[in-house]
C-alpha cells in the first residue's frame, strides 16, 4: 500500500477479512503430523537446480511471416500522470485496441501461409508511439494445444519468445479453477518486448484449419516508464510527473554499497504484473521451507497480488541492482523470469500474498530464512526493496511497536493503537516508496514482515511505515507450506513433445532425457510441462506403464496392470518399456483426470490433462476417438 497520497488517521475500530485462495497444491504439501518449525535458515540456489528450457529461441530472420500492422498513437498525457504514492508503482497503462478487439476483427488481419512443418503460420504487429514496452492481452476463446505462439519485435525477428498453446490453456484453467470466469481469466499477457512494438505470431499444427484459432487482442498495456534502462534519468518535459525507473528519492541507500543484507538481497526480486490492463511494480522475496525443498515460495503484499489471474501475469527481475556502489548501472547478471506464479494464499489481515513461482529461480538466488516469532519493540531491522521500481535499495530502522491497520480507500488507510497485525517501523537511514510494497522486513537475516504502507519519506523519516507481521500470516496459513521438516517423494514434471510429421505426442520425465530429445530430435517440438506425477514407488502411487509402437512411432501409456498385461500378451507391435511415472487410478488428493484419445489412422494415442484441449480435440480433430479418463495426475507440483 506504499505510499498513499492522503493518509487519514481515522479514530475508529475495524476488522479486515482474510481470503484463503484454494488453488490446490497447498495444505496437502505438508504432512499433517510433521514437526513444525518456528524459524528456518536461508539456502542458496545451486546451479544444478536450474533446469528450465530457454523460452527465447533463435531462428533465421527470413522465417518470420509477413505481419499485418496495428498502430496506436501516443498515449494521452493524462494517462501517464501516475500518482507515485498510491499502492504499487504504476508503470504502464491499459489501452483498447479497436482493430483486434474481437475474434472476427483479429481473423481479418491474419495472413496465413504454409509453415515449414506443414501447418499454417501468420503474425500481427502492434506498435504504440512513445512506448518503452508493450504487453499484449491475448484473449483466448479457442487455441489448439500444439499451436506455437511466438512474440518478438520486427527489429529482431530472429530472437523469439516461444510458448505452446497447451501451456497457455493451463494458465487459463488455473485462473478459472480459482473462481475467475471473466475475460481477464482467459487472457494471456505476452512478455514485455522492451520497446514500442510487439509482434504476435501463431503457428498451427498440420491438419488444423485457420478457423480453429479464435483469439483476439482487445487490450494492450503501454509501458510509459523506462523499465529497461534504469541508469538513465529520462525526463519528458511535457510529462513532468512520469518519473523514470532510477528516479527514486535521493536518501535511498544503494544496497550494493553495504555488507548488511549481502546474502538476503539475493532473495529479493522486482515484481511487474498486470491488473486490469494496467502494469505495476512491487517487490517480493523468495522463501525457504523447513525441508529446503527448493520449491520457489515467494512472499509479497496482498495489495499487490490478491488473485490468481493477476499472479499469472507476474514477471520477476532477479539481481536487479547496481553493478558497483552507486554506479547507477544494472549489473550484467540480472535475470528476467516471465512464467507467472500460482497464488497459494492471500490475506488482507496481514497484507500477505504467498505464491509459488512457475519458473525456477536463477542460480545464486537465495531462499530467505524466516522467523515466526513476534518482534519486540526496539529491535533493529533492515528493509530491501525496489522503490519506484528502482535498483535494489537498503533501509535501516527500528520496530517501534504494533498497530492495527486497514485500508479505507484507494488513497487512504488507517493504523491505530499499540497492538495488532502490523509492525510500526521508523527509519534511521533510507525510506520506502511506491514499488517497495510487499518487500520484506529482515531481522538478523530472517524475514519477519512485509511492507503494507506508511508515510515515511526522505524529508520526514520520523513518520512510520507499517509491515504485515510474518508471524500472523505464518500461523494463519503459511505454516502449511513452510513449516514441515518432512521431505516427501515429491512430484516431478512430465514433459510433452509433438512430432508434426507423425502427428504423435511424446511424454517423458527427467530434464536430462528432455534435453536429449531437444538436442537430437528437432522434429519433436517441445511443448513444456504436460502435468505432474511422482518419480518412484516410494510415493505410494500407481505405476504408469509405457509401450512403444515401432510401426506408428508413437508411445502408449497404460494406467493399470491389467491393461499392461493385455498389451504384452495380445499386441506384439507394442514394445514394453517399463514404468514411466507414478500417478493414481482413482480421483482424490487434488488429482485431475488424464484424458486419452486414439487415432486409428496413425495408430497413435494422445493424452491431455486440459479439459479445454480435450473439448477442442473432440470438436475439431474428428479422426481422434475419445476414450475418456485413464488415470489421474496433477496440474502443479
Amino acid at each position: 500500500m506504499k505510499k498513499f497520497s492522503v493518509v487519514r488517521w481515522v479514530p475508529a475500530l475495524f476488522s479486515a477479512a482474510a481470503l484463503l485462495v484454494a488453488c490446490g497444491g497447498g495444505t496437502g504439501d505438508a504432512a499433517p503430523n510433521a514437526p513444525l518449525l518456528s524459524q528456518v535458515d536461508s539456502r542458496v540456489q545451486p546451479v544444478e537446480a536450474v533446469q528450465d528450457v530457454s523460452r527465447v529461441k533463435s531462428r533465421s530472420a527470413t522465417a518470420a511471416p509477413s505481419a499485418a500492422v496495428v498502430a496506436l498513437e501516443e498515449l494521452a498525457t493524462e494517462k501517464t500522470q501516475s500518482v507515485d504514492s498510491v499502492g504499487p508503482r504504476l508503470v504502464g497503462q491499459g489501452r483498447d485496441v479497436e482493430a483486434t478487439k474481437s475474434v472476427s476483427a483479429m481473423g481479418a488481419l491474419w495472413k496465413w501461409r504454409k509453415a515449414p512443418a506443414g501447418g499454417l503460420v501468420a503474425a500481427v504487429s502492434f506498435s504504440a508511439e512513445g512506448a518503452y514496452g508493450l504487453r499484449l492481452g491475448v484473449l483466448v476463446q479457442q487455441l489448439p494445444g500444439s499451436a506455437v505462439v511466438r512474440v518478438y519485435t520486427q527489429a529482431a525477428p530472429d530472437k523469439v519468445f516461444e510458448i505452446s498453446g497447451q501451456e497457455i490453456l493451463q494458465l487459463i484453467e488455473r485462473n478459472q479453477a480459482a473462481g475467475d470466469r471473466s475475460d481477464a481469466a482467459r487472457t494471456w499477457w505476452t512478455p514485455d518486448t522492451g520497446g514500442g512494438e510487439a509482434t504476435l505470431e501463431v503457428e498451427l499444427p498440420p491438419g488444423i484449419a485457420a478457423s480453429t484459432l479464435q483469439i483476439s487482442v482487445p487490450q494492450l498495456s503501454h509501458v510509459f516508464v523506462n523499465l529497461a534502462l534504469p541508469t538513465e534519468r529520462e525526463y519528458n518535459a511535457q510529462v513532468l510527473s512520469a518519473k523514470q525507473i532510477g528516479d527514486s528519492d535521493t536518501c535511498n541507500l544503494d544496497a550494493t554499497c553495504y555488507n548488511d543484507g549481502a546474502s538476503e538481497r539475493n532473495a529479493v526480486a522486482r515484481m511487474l504484473f498486470i491488473k486490469g490492463a494496467k502494469y505495476y511494480a512491487c517487490t517480493g522475496t523468495l522463501l525457504n521451507d523447513g525441508s529446503s525443498s527448493g520449491k520457489p515460495y515467494f512472499l509479497s503484499a496482498n495489495h499487490c497480488i490478491s488473485d490468481q489471474t493477476v499472479a499469472s501475469t507476474l514477471q520477476t527481475d532477479w539481481f536487479f541492482r547496481s553493478s558497483s556502489c552507486n554506479s547507477g548501472a544494472l549489473q550484467s547478471s540480472s535475470i528476467k523470469k516471465v512464467g507467472g506464479a500460482k497464488l497459494l494464499y492471500a490475506s488482507a489481515d496481514s497484507d500477505t500474498s504467498f505464491l509459488l513461482l512457475n519458473d525456477t529461480p536463477p542460480a545464486g538466488a537465495v531462499f530467505a530464512g524466516w522467523d515466526a516469532s513476534t518482534v519486540a519493540a526496539g529491535v533493529s531491522i533492515i528493509g530491501l526493496h525496489h522503490p519506484s521500481g528502482d535498483l535494489l535499495k537498503l533501509s535501516y530502522g527500528t520496530v517501534v511497536g504494533q498497530s492495527a491497520c486497514a485500508t479505507i480507500s484507494d488513497t487512504q488507510f488507517s493504523c491505530l493503537g499499540t497492538s495488532g497485525n502490523y509492525y510500526r517501523v521508523n527509519w534511521s537511514q533510507g525510506t520506502t516508496e511506491g514499488g517497495s510494497s510487499g518487500s520484506a522486513l529482515f531481522r538478523n537475516g530472517k524475514v519477519v514482515g512485509t511492507l503494507y504502507g506508511g508515510s515515511a519519506v526522505c524529508t520526514n523519516r520520523s513518520t512510520a511505515d507499517y509491515y504485515g507481521r510474518f508471524d500472523i500470516a505464518y500461523n494463519a496459513a503459511l505454516k502449511n507450506w513452510l513449516a514441515s521438516t518432512v521431505t516427501d517423494a515429491g512430484r516431478v514434471a512430465v514433459y510433452r513433445f509433438y512430432n508434426a510429421s507423425t502427428g504423435a505426442h511424446f511424454y517423458i520425465t527427467g530434464a536430462n532425457e528432455r534435453d536429449y530429445v531437444i538436442r537430437n530430435y528437432p522434429e519433436f517440438n517441445y511443448e513444456n510441462v504436460a502435468f505432474y506425477a511422482y518419480a518412484d514407488s516410494n510415493s505410494n502411487k500407481d505405476p504408469i506403464f509405457r509401450f512403444y509402437n515401432a510401426t506408428s512411432k508413437a508411445h502408449f501409456y497404460a494406467g493399470d496392470i491389467a491393461t499392461r498385461d493385455y498389451v504384452i500378451a495380445k499386441l506384439p507391435l507394442f514394445r514394453y518399456e517399463g514404468v514411466s511415472w507414478y500417478a493414481q487410478r482413482a480421483a482424490g488428493n487434488d488429482a485431475t483426470p488424464i484424458f486419452r484419445f486414439y487415432n486409428p489412422r496413425t495408430g497413435a494415442h494422445f493424452y491431455t490433462i486440459s479439459t479445454a484441449e480435450r473439448d477442442l480435440v473432440i470438436q475439431v480433430n474428428r479422426e481422434f476417438t475419445y476414450e475418456g479418463p485413464v488415470y489421474f495426475a496433477w496440474t502443479s507440483q
